[in-house]
């Protein structure tokens, strides 16, 4: 019933045609994994980044509507690792994992996980990630096996953003002093494991903007998910994203009666995902199809790959839009590495990510502590 659910939303989108064409290139080098091949699955996959964001940059972009929609510092990605891979991670299962991209996904988060990651962005602008997930599995006491009877897991993360040194300026052209903004995500999600192949989860986030002295707006929003397990290697995944999200704004503080009030809604996301995991070659790759009420249908890819014990190599391609082919992918490389202390694990991110319009690239390092 799960994957009628997902075939059919696929048909009713305008990419159908784009998307099933695409969809079988991108798996074609993963079924030829095999033992003394990883490497050619590696370069396969960074070979078709680079051409999908050689080919969109080559023209001039023209409006895509989601980029004036609200709440745009929510839709670039959560830490290091998913930017890494092109924040294509609604289906993998492995890793560090938070609800930010799928809560159906927590429940196969391997003990506690802590990450933290700090972004290094040009135009004094700031975003910053800090996250919490833990998994409980539950046992009956009449079923004496190994297997949990169920599993739940929860998440709280917090995304943080803003702008500095801004040059404040009066009717006069005056300084006034320097100003500056904090957009502000805090999330809570929990999930459960409904048997070993479908998982449901919900994220309630709380948004908080302070644009401007005494104007400032808060919303309420939600995320559903769900998570199919196909095989041992491959998982499918659904979700809908920032349902009832909007920012209000009444300037009657500033203004008194000429103040006003207006909304602005953000755009609802609904996104499919496929998840592909080879243990033996340690090879962990997902795609994602994303289609907005504002009029995008986005694709993003990622791969990684875990070299050797502790190291692993990570590369992908964000914002491919097929509705508007002149609109630029972003593509992003990445790694991390892990050490164990004891019954403590620690892990070091790092990802790079292109960023067309601005004078320099985007720059994320991150720490994990997993217990």
């Amino acid at each position: 019933m799960f994957i009628k659910i997902i075939h059919a939303v696929i048909l009713r989108s305008e990419a159908t045609k784009n998307l099933k064409k695409f969809l079988k290139e991108i798996l074609h080098p993963i079924n030829r994994v095999q033992n003394d091949h990883n490497m050619l699955v590696i370069y396969s996959w960074i070979l078709l980044i680079f051409m999908f964001t050689t080919f969109s940059g080559l023209a001039q972009p023209q409006f895509s509507e989601i980029a004036v929609k609200p709440g745009a510092f929510s839709r670039m990605g959560f830490g290091a690792r998913g930017i890494g891979m092109g924040n294509a991670l609604s289906a993998v299962t492995t890793g560090n994992l938070v609800s930010y991209y799928n809560p159906a996904l927590i429940v196969y988060q391997e003990g506690n996980s802590f990450q933290t990651s700090y972004s290094f962005l040009s135009l004094d602008r700031s975003l910053n990630f800090l996250n919490f997930t833990k998994r409980f599995d539950f046992y009956s006491s009449k079923d004496t096996s190994a297997e949990p009877r169920s599993t739940a897991g929860f998440t709280l993360g917090i995304i943080n953003s803003g702008v500095s040194n801004i040059d404040g300026r009066d009717n006069q052209g005056l300084q006034t002093g320097d100003l500056s903004t904090s957009e502000n995500q805090f999330f809570l999600g929990v999930a459960n494991r409904f048997s070993k192949k479908f998982s449901i989860g919900i994220n309630a986030k709380f948004y908080y903007y302070k644009l401007y002295e005494d104007i400032s707006s808060t919303s309420v929003g939600l995320d559903i998910g769900a998570l199919y397990r196909i095989n041992d290697q491959f998982k499918a995944s659904v979700m809908i994203s920032d349902i009832n999200s909007k920012y209000e704004w009444n300037t009657a503080d500033i203004y008194g009666q000429e103040g006003t009030t207006t909304e602005d809604k953000f755009p609802v996301l609904l996104k499919i995902g496929i998840g592909y995991q080879n243990k033996e070659t340690g090879i962990v790759a997902g795609i994602d199809f994303e289609n907005s009420n504002a009029g995008t249908n986005v694709v993003r890819l990622g791969i990684e790959y875990n070299i050797f014990e502790g190291l692993y190599l990570r590369g992908g391609a964000d914002q491919f839009d097929l509705s508007n082919q002149d609109r630029p992918a972003k593509p992003a490389l990445g790694f991390s590495y892990f050490r164990g202390f004891g019954d403590i694990v620690i892990g070091v991110d790092y990802a790079f990510m292109v960023e067309q319009y601005s004078p320099q690239d985007r720059h994320i390092i991150g720490l994990n502590v997993n217990f």
